[in-house]
C-alpha cells in the first residue's frame, strides 16, 4: 500500500461520516450510504492486499503511552480482513434498510456509523488498550439505537443488553490488567508469543499466584457473552426483537462476530493450554448452544425471535469448531483442525451475511403489514409477492445449510473438522441441523404457502429499488456457495499461520 495508512483511514471514514450525518437532517441517510460505500471499497482494498503467507500485514504502529505499554497498533490478516468486509457489507445493508427512519435521522445514522467504526477498530487493533476502546465504542451506539428507536419494550431490552455486555467487558478489562501487571505488555502478539513458550504462565504465577485458569475463565466469559454462548445468551432475544430491524442486522451481522473473533485473535492464542484443559465442559456448552438454540427457535412465533434464537444456534457451530480443535494434533488431526478453523471463519462471514439479509426481509414484511411479524398472522404470501418470497426463500435455505448456497460450506467444514476430533460432540450437534431444517421449513410453509389470508390479498411485492439492492446480496450467497475458494484461498494461509502458533 506504499505506506498509506489504510487501516486508520477505514476507521476514520465512518467517524467523519457520523459527524457530517449528525447535522445533515433529512440528508443523513444519503451521507451514511456514501460513507458505508466508501468503507466497503476500502475494506475490499484491504482484502485484496493481504499478505499471501497468512501473516498480519498493513501494520501501523506508533508509541502512544510507552510507560504503560500502550501502542497505536493496527494490522490485518485473512481473519481480520474478512471481518472488515463483512462489517462494511452489513452496515451498507443496514443503512439501505433504514429508509423509514424519520425521527432524528441525523442522530440515528451517526450512531450507525460510529458502530461501524467500532467494528472496524475491533477487527484491526492489536494492542489491548487500543482494541478495548473500539470494543466499547461499538457498545454505546448499539445501546442508544435500541433504546431510542426500538419497540415497546426497548427500555428493558437495551438495559439488559448493556448490563450483560458491560459485565463481559469488565471481565476482559480485569483479566488483561492482571496480565499487564505480570508482563508489562498489552500487545496481543507479544502475549501470544509468551504463552506459546510457557513464559506467560510462569510470569503470572510469579507475580499473582496460580490464577492463570481464572484469567482464562474471565476472558472466555467476556467473549462468550458477546457471541453468545448459553447460558449467557438471555440478553439476545429481547435485544434482537426490540431493536429496529436495520439495527438487528448490525447486531447479528457484525457485533456477534466480535465475540468469535475475540476467541480466535485473543483468547485461544493467549490461553490455549487453559482452554485445552477445559475442553470437555466447553464442548458441552457449545453443543447445548447448538441444540437448544435450534429448539428455542422452533418454540417461537415471532419471526424476529425465531431468527434471534437461530443466530444463537448458528454461532454455536463456531464455538463447537473452536473448542473441538483445542487439542494437540498432528498429521490427520492437524488437517481436521485446519478444516474446522476454516469452517469457523467461513461460518462467521456467511452467517453474518445471511442473517442480516433475513432480518432485512422481515423489515420489509413489517413495513407492508403495518408491523405484523407473527408467523400465524400470514399465509400464502407467495401469491401476491412472489419476488419477495422467492428471494427471502434463498436466504432461508442458505440459513438452513442447503448445498449450493453459502450457508452450507462453513457448516460442512466445521463438521468435517470436528468429527475426527470429537465425534460425540459432532453427533449430538447434528440434532441442531435437523431442528433448524424444521424451523426454516415451518416459516416457509406458514408464511409463504398455504391458503392466502384475504387480509394480505393486496400485499405489495418488492419494488425495483428493493430488488436492485437485494440482488448483490443474494448473488453473493449463491456465488460463495458455488465458489467458496474466493474466501478460502485467502483465509487458509491465515488458518495455517494461526494453528502453527497455538500451543494446546
Amino acid at each position: 500500500m506504499n505506506g498509506f495508512p489504510i487501516l486508520t483511514a477505514i476507521i476514520l471514514v465512518p467517524i467523519a461520516g457520523a459527524a457530517v450525518a449528525l447535522f445533515a437532517g433529512k440528508h443523513a441517510r444519503g451521507v451514511a450510504l456514501l460513507t458505508a460505500l466508501i468503507g466497503l471499497v476500502l475494506s475490499l482494498v484491504v482484502w485484496m492486499h493481504l499478505p499471501a503467507d497468512g501473516s498480519i500485514g498493513m501494520v501501523e504502529r506508533a508509541a502512544w503511552a510507552p510507560s504503560l505499554s500502550i501502542e497505536y497498533h493496527l494490522g490485518a490478516d485473512g481473519l481480520g480482513g474478512l471481518m472488515l468486509v463483512l462489517s462494511a457489507i452489513v452496515t451498507l445493508m443496514s443503512v439501505d434498510a433504514a429508509h423509514r427512519v424519520h425521527r432524528q435521522p441525523g442522530l440515528y445514522f451517526a450512531l450507525v456509523l460510529l458502530l461501524e467504526a467500532g467494528l472496524f477498530g475491533s477487527f484491526t487493533a492489536l494492542n489491548f488498550f487500543h482494541w478495548f476502546l473500539f470494543w466499547e465504542l461499538s457498545l454505546i451506539p448499539a445501546f442508544f439505537l435500541i433504546k431510542l428507536w426500538g419497540g415497546a419494550r426497548r427500555g428493558a431490552a437495551a438495559t439488559q443488553f448493556f448490563v450483560y455486555t458491560m459485565a463481559g467487558s469488565v471481565a476482559l478489562l480485569v483479566c488483561f490488567l492482571a496480565l499487564f501487571v505480570a508482563t508489562h505488555s498489552m500487545d496481543f502478539g507479544n502475549l501470544a508469543w509468551l504463552a506459546s513458550t510457557g513464559a506467560l504462565a510462569a510470569m503470572v504465577n510469579a507475580h499473582l499466584g496460580h490464577v492463570m485458569m481464572w484469567l482464562a475463565v474471565g476472558v472466555l466469559a467476556g467473549f462468550a457473552v458477546k457471541v453468545p454462548l448459553m447460558p449467557l445468551h438471555t440478553w439476545l432475544p429481547a435485544a434482537y426483537a426490540e431493536a429496529p430491524s436495520p439495527v438487528t442486522m448490525l447486531l447479528t451481522g457484525g457485533m456477534s462476530k466480535m465475540g468469535v473473533y475475540g476467541l480466535l485473535r485473543i483468547a485461544v492464542p493467549i490461553f490455549a493450554p487453559q482452554i485445552a484443559s477445559m475442553r470437555t465442559p466447553l464442548l458441552v456448552l457449545a453443543v447445548i448452544t447448538v441444540v437448544m438454540g435450534a429448539w428455542a427457535a422452533a418454540a417461537q412465533r415471532d419471526l424476529k425471535r425465531v431468527f434471534a434464537y437461530s443466530s444463537v444456534n448458528h454461532l454455536g457451530y463456531c464455538l463447537l469448531g473452536i473448542f473441538a480443535l483445542a487439542v494437540p494434533a498432528a498429521g490427520a488431526g492437524a488437517a481436521s483442525q485446519a478444516a474446522a478453523l476454516n469452517g469457523v471463519i467461513l461460518q462467521m462471514f456467511n452467517h453474518g451475511l445471511t442473517a442480516a439479509a433475513i432480518f432485512w426481509f422481515i423489515a420489509m414484511i413489517q413495513e407492508r403489514s403495518g408491523g405484523e411479524r407473527w408467523i400465524d398472522d400470514f399465509g400464502g404470501l407467495r401469491k401476491p409477492a412472489p419476488v419477495l418470497c422467492g428471494l427471502m426463500g434463498i436466504a432461508l435455505f442458505s440459513s438452513l445449510g442447503l448445498p449450493g448456497l453459502n450457508g452450507f460450506v462453513g457448516e460442512f467444514l466445521i463438521f468435517r473438522g470436528v468429527f475426527p476430533l470429537s465425534w460425540i460432540s459432532a453427533t449430538f450437534s447434528v440434532l441442531g441441523l435437523l431442528v433448524t431444517a424444521v424451523v426454516i421449513l415451518t416459516v416457509i410453509l406458514k408464511v409463504f404457502n398455504g391458503p392466502l389470508n384475504e387480509k394480505w390479498a393486496s400485499f405489495p411485492d418488492l419494488h425495483h429499488g428493493e430488488r436492485l439492492a437485494l440482488v448483490p446480496v443474494i448473488g453473493l450467497m449463491i456465488l460463495l456457495g458455488l465458489v467458496p475458494q474466493l474466501i478460502v484461498n485467502t483465509v487458509n494461509p491465515t488458518v495455517e499461520a494461526l494453528l502453527a502458533n497455538w500451543r494446546f
